[in-house]
């Protein structure tokens, strides 16, 4: 049975509309956090529905760290200068300079990552499979791995998000895509460090 107790607490921990929240519940029976990846999916599913739309606005963000070694610049971009101007939007680009900062992304997406880092990545895990005895087909799939691994591992939107690791950053934008209903995605982004 989905209270309104249920609905409430789906709604502080997810942000989303009360009709969606009960929708969320009743289709799982009432379990919050079933509730929660449900709405992750449906997130997620909405914002490549999204994906598509022209964003001719956004925001820039700066990180500084406190020990001011590290610096980030991170260009976020929407679809209406509404949504822009949002505080929810200007603490999203905020989160994502942070989380640039915490983990030094080398790329925005996973097959944005340098070939040429990736190459020279394969001559060394060749030369450790080869020393391992590792050959022929099983050296292809462990290879496949790990650039799969090295690739997501090194791109923002696939990292783990550093204040919630149970969601991508990817996920984690999705989640402010259902809510503010727009196309949002990270344009650029550079980061210094001393």
């Amino acid at each position: 049975m989905v209270t309104l107790e249920l609905i409430k607490e789906l709604r502080a921990k997810t942000g989303v509309g009360v009709v969606d929240a009960k929708k969320a519940l009743t289709e799982v029976g009432g379990d919050i956090e079933k509730a929660i990846d449900q709405l992750k999916k449906q997130g997620l599913a909405k914002a490549l529905k999204k994906s598509d739309r022209e964003t001719h606005e956004g925001a820039i963000a700066s990180y500084i760290h406190s020990n001011s070694r590290v610096g980030v610049l991170v260009k976020l971009v929407c679809e209406t200068d509404f949504v822009s101007r949002n505080e929810s939007f200007q603490a999203l680009a905020r989160d994502i300079a942070m989380h640039i900062a915490a983990m030094n992304p080398k790329c925005t997406k996973p097959e944005d990552l340098d070939q040429a880092l990736v190459d020279r990545e394969k001559a060394i895990w060749v030369e450790q499979l080869t020393a391992e005895g590792k050959t022929g087909d099983m050296v292809s799939k462990i290879m496949a791995g790990k650039e799969d691994k090295l690739r997501r591992e090194s791109a923002l939107l696939s990292q783990a998000f550093i204040k919630d690791d149970s969601m991508t950053v990817e996920e984690y934008i999705a989640t402010k895509i259902q809510v503010m209903g727009e196309n949002i995605q990270v344009a650029e982004f550079s980061r210094v460090e001393l």
